[in-house]
């Protein structure tokens, strides 16, 4: 495996660690949230991306790769 490689799988470890995070915050102020479409979450969990003061700079850059559908699909993996 190359670095380049391995440098990928690091940051998908972190986007995932970081949306169930997000996850995590979202379900305190929304307790319906295990209970709605995956695609909601994934809209939610896009606001919160965007939002300023809510992430670092760092974090936000390597979130804001994904999209809409790649949010889903890490989301579906937990």
């Amino acid at each position: 495996m190359g670095l380049e490689e391995k440098r990928k799988d690091l940051d998908s470890e972190k986007q995932k660690r970081l949306l169930t995070r997000l996850v995590e915050e979202l379900s305190k102020s929304d307790p319906d949230l295990y209970y709605r479409s995956t695609s909601e979450v994934a809209m939610q969990i896009e606001g919160l991306i965007g939002r300023a003061g809510r992430l670092s700079l760092e974090d936000r850059q390597l979130l804001s790769r994904l999209s809409r559908r790649d949010i889903e699909v890490l989301l579906s993996l937990h």
